[in-house]
Formats: structure tokens, sequence, C-alpha cells
């Protein structure tokens, strides 16, 4: 019922408002007929397909459909030919829809590249991928790249219940009635997928047994044995899968314990590996809460281990733990800013030797050629601790916070750094 019920016109469409509304750039493209290459992206059942067949009828173009799955460079060519001696012979336009063009390789998207610069054909690629990872370069860069969002609830809705009202292509025929509760349902757990809702409501208007009057009648109970269980959009390799792990790490750094939460869960549902989601949570624990709290290091890398150990469905609590101190801790990202900063060093400036008397001197010789003279041990002076030249040279890499644990950490650093200058300065009235 799903493909019966494609829209014909962009009247019919349902979604999509943020660039098919009126004087939006692709609705003025298509009144127009100033379509040339497009690439439409977006998660399943959001109407790409629908759409590029909408466009080959206002523009009265030939609509010809090729797929990354099945289809291969000799379908292609086929295809790209038969555009060739049409637009030569009568001038007619030819639309190429490309369902899934991320399947397809390099060479086979390389083949398309001179038809769709000369305007042999007019090319519309669909895909559930990012085009600027998974469609190469120059194709990208000669086409307009429009996202398509998931339906709303309320659009959902509203194609389900088109669906019951039409007798020529959808449910009208049947006597069949949908309680509120029961679209309701189909609607929100379809997840923005309307190929999911129909096909669903299809299910339930065919399986269910009309009553005395003859009337199919699909109540809640029905709409929710015939969708089953929502199915998360979500794939390990996928938008999605950097999508979650993004809102999820920076929901962590942003404190939100609810967030961090329904973010997790998303990911556990959706089967991710334990592993994957702990070890993030480990970089994150070092990275951006560091040594204002270090026991969020601590508690990450014991969920880590706990969840290689024992998989899910258990490791969703030695995880969830972890997220949930670690939203709550305080933020310190000062440890990756100093690291950082004394790699840029190293790379950029010159090497600064090591110091001799920081130098190894537990070797025959070493006295002779003068490794390690005039190193203080700090353990013989108060407080274990002693005033040296440990670089050679004036360099500030690490500039700590205030926040939890660092604030001690940073009495400390500051009151050795003030012995450190002064010994500079001694240094440097004793060499004037």
């Amino acid at each position: 019922m799903a493909a019966r019920l494609r829209p014909r016109t962009l009247t019919e469409y349902v979604g999509q408002g943020h660039i098919l509304s009126p004087g939006k750039l692709l609705r003025r493209a298509i009144e127009a007929d100033r379509i040339q290459s497009l690439i439409f992206y977006g998660p399943p059942g959001t109407g790409k397909t629908s759409l590029a067949q909408i466009i080959a009828n206002q523009t009265k173009s030939r609509f010809e459909r090729l797929s990354g799955v099945e289809s291969n460079v000799a379908d292609m060519r086929r295809v790209l030919a038969s555009a060739a001696n049409r637009l030569a012979n009568s001038g007619a336009t030819t639309l190429l829809f490309i369902d899934e063009i991320h399947r397809f390789n390099k060479s086979q998207q390389d083949t398309l590249l001179p038809d769709v610069e000369n305007g042999t054909v007019r090319l519309i690629g669909a895909t559930t991928h990012n085009p600027f990872f998974f469609v190469n370069s120059p194709l990208v860069s000669r086409s307009q790249i429009f996202e398509l969002q998931p339906l709303t609830v309320e659009e959902t809705s509203q194609l389900l219940q088109r669906a019951l009202d039409d007798e020529e292509r959808g449910l009208g025929h049947l006597k069949c009635e949908a309680d509120h509760e029961a679209i309701q349902h189909l609607a929100n757990v379809s997840d923005g997928d309307a190929r999911k809702g129909l096909n669903s409501l299809e299910i339930a208007a065919m399986t269910t047994p009309p009553d005395s009057r003859g009337i199919i009648r699909i109540t809640l109970t029905v709409a929710e044995d015939c969708i089953q269980k929502k199915a998360v959009v979500y794939d390990g390799d996928e938008d999605a899968h950097y999508d979650t792990i993004s809102a999820f790490i920076k929901s962590l750094r942003g404190c939100d314990v609810d967030a961090t939460l329904y973010w997790l869960a998303k990911m556990i549902h959706a089967g991710e590996d334990p592993r994957f989601i702990a070890r993030r949570i480990v970089i994150h624990a070092a990275e951006d809460v560091g040594l204002a709290d270090p026991m969020a290091l601590v508690l990450a890398n014991a969920a880590f281990q706990a969840a290689e150990f024992i998989g899910w469905p258990e490791a969703r609590i030695p995880i969830a733990e972890a997220a949930i101190y670690i939203a709550g801790a305080h933020k310190s990202n000062s440890v990756i800013k100093a690291i950082d900063a004394a790699l840029a060093d190293v790379r950029s400036g010159k090497t600064i030797p090591v110091p001799p008397h920081l130098k190894d001197s537990h070797y025959g010789g070493a006295t002779t050629l003068g490794r390690g003279e005039g190193y203080q041990y700090s353990h013989d002076f108060p407080g274990h601790f002693v005033a040296q030249d440990y670089l050679g040279a004036k360099r500030r890499f690490y500039e700590p916070t205030e926040q939890g644990v660092e604030k001690k950490i940073k009495a400390r650093v500051d009151y050795w750094r003030k012995h450190f200058a002064k010994l500079r300065n001694e240094g440097n009235r004793a060499n004037d």
C-alpha cells in the first residue's frame, strides 16, 4: 500500500516543509523546471523516491530508475546511452533516479560525471548516508544537497488517515475504521517512517475480521500487535551511529544526566557494542572531567572492564553508573589542553635538549661526562620539594582550573611555580 499511495503531485506530498513550502528553493526550482542534479539525504520512509517521481512528472521528464544495490556499470551505460539518444532525437529530458547511490563504488559514480556535466541526464540520488562522506566529491560538487527529515507524528497521522479514506489506492473500499488512539500509536511508533506506518496499517486491516456490521475496526490493541517493537533508526556504520554517540558525549559534557541516559538507552536498544560505549566514556572521563574529579577515570575504566567481561544486557548497569557519575562530575579540560599544547611545542619548535643534571648517570663513565652532576634529590628536602631547572627553558602548558579536586592541585602547582620562577630570576641576575 505504501507504494500505491505514493503522492503524484506536490499538493499530495506530505512533510519536508523546510524545503518544499511555497517560496522555498527546491519548490521554486521544481515549479520553474530549473532542476539540475540533486541528492536527497535522509532516513527511510521520508519520501525521497516519491519526490523524485513528482519532479519527473512536473518537469515532463522520462523517469529512469537504478539501484545502488542491484545495478551495475552496464545498466548505467545503457540508461545513459538511451538518454543521450532521446535528447538528440526529440529534445526530451531524462531524470535518472539512483536509489542508495552511496552503494555505488567510486568507479561507478565516476561513470556518471560526464553525462551529468553535459546535461544528458538530470540526476537525483537518494541515500540514507551523509553524501559528504559517502558520495564522491566531484558528484557532490555538481549537485544540490537536500536533507529530508523524519515525518512528524502529525504528518504520519495525516498519511494514515488518507490511506483509510482513499477508496482507489488505499483501504477505503474495505469499510475500515481506526480509533484515534490506534492511529496515534502507529504514527508515534513509526518513528517518522511513513512506509512503516502505512504497511502496519495495511497489515492491521487485512488481518482483522469485520464486525457484525461488516466494518473492520482497528483498535489500539490491534495497532500495537501489528507494528510490534519500535524500530530505532540506527546503523553501526552510518550517521545515526556517529550522531548518537556525539549527542551522548555532549550531554555528558553538558552535565545533563537525563539526556545522557536517553542517548545511552538508544544505543543499548539498537545493539551498539558495549565496549565502544565504554571506551568513549573512558576518553570523556580524561578529556572533559580530568583532574576536576580523578575518580571519574577510575570508575569509567572499571565500567569498561565490567562491560567487556559481562556483555549485554547486564553491562548496561555499570555503564550507566559511570555515565551518571561523569555527567554529574565537576568538569575540566585542562589535561587535554596541556598535553596538546606540549605536543604542539615539540612539533613546531626547536627540540629542547635534556639538561646535563637530569641525564642518566647509572652507567660507567657517566660521571666523567658530567651526567647527573648537580641534580638535587627531592626527598632530601623539606616537603619533599626542591626548586631546580627541570626543562632548560621557560614553558607553561598546564593551566589548572578551580573545579572540584583540581582546585587543590592548582594551589600546589601555583606554589611550586613561584619557586621555579624565583630560581629562574636568580639565575638571570647571576648571568647579568
